[in-house]
Parts: C-alpha cells; sequence; structure tokens
C-alpha cells in the first residue's frame, strides 16, 4: 500500500503542476476542475469555489511516485510546508477504518469516514503530531 503525498496551493494549482511536469520532463498533465464535477461534497469545494475554476485534483508520476495536487478549498489560506497531507489507499474498509482510528487518537478529525463520489470510505484527520492524512478505501490503486 503507497504513501503518496497531496499538496495544495492558494489558487495557483494549475501553473505549480505545470511547473512541476515541465521540472520533471512529464506529459502536460490532465486536471479536475471543482466546477466541473457534479455531487462533489462542500469539503472539496464550495459554490464559491467552482465559480473560481479551482483545481480540484491533478495526479503526476514523478519517479515512481503519485504525487497529487489541489487548489486548497473553502478560502483555507495554506502556508509553504503546512500544505502536504499524506494519503494511505487502503484495500479494505475494514483495513481503512482500523488505520482511521489509531491516527485519529489525540488528533483532530476534519472529515469522518464516508463515502464520497470516488470512494466507498475516505476520511481525513490530522494526526497528535500535526500531520494531515487522507484515509482511502482504494483498492485499484494497491498494485502500482
Amino acid at each position: 500500500m503507497p504513501i503518496e503525498n497531496f499538496i495544495y496551493f492558494n489558487g495557483n494549482c494549475r501553473e505549480a503542476v505545470n511547473y512541476y511536469a515541465d521540472v520533471f520532463g512529464l506529459d502536460k498533465p490532465k486536471f479536475m476542475i471543482c466546477k466541473d464535477v457534479s455531487g462533489i461534497p462542500d469539503f472539496v469545494g464550495t459554490d464559491e469555489d467552482r465559480a473560481k475554476g479551482l483545481i480540484m485534483y491533478a495526479g503526476l508520476q514523478i519517479k515512481g511516485s503519485t504525487v497529487m495536487f489541489a487548489d486548497a478549498p473553502n478560502n483555507r489560506k495554506v502556508i509553504a510546508g503546512d500544505n502536504i497531507c499524506l494519503t494511505v489507499n487502503c484495500a479494505t474498509i475494514e483495513e481503512t477504518h482500523a488505520i482511521f482510528n489509531k491516527l485519529k487518537a489525540g488528533g483532530k478529525v476534519l472529515i469522518d469516514l464516508q463515502e464520497v463520489f470516488f470512494s466507498k470510505c475516505l476520511g481525513s484527520l490530522t494526526d497528535k503530531y500535526g500531520l494531515s492524512w487522507f484515509i482511502v478505501y482504494y483498492p485499484e490503486v494497491q498494485d502500482r
């Protein structure tokens, strides 16, 4: 199960991802824009975010690792160094719950475990040491 990085930006995600794609000699990246995705929960972006055309998701394969990018939703301002979230893709819903419940002890739940449009189970939290995590039931990525 790979642990991946999710990096947030203050509205300049597209610019940053294009820059990193150029730096690492990658193909032109594809972007999922908030306004183009229906049925997304508010934690992914408000109507205001959708109107701004904020990036909901972009991913790059850099030297064998997936690095994911997005503009921070809901007018959340990020500070360089405080804008990285580790993502754990779990093979089962039970594993998703087990890891999430251990990490939330002493931490702060940002998004309680729930079904979202791309996963049967996703949660987000900051652990007791201040690290941000997405714990996702996403068996499709287990063979990377």
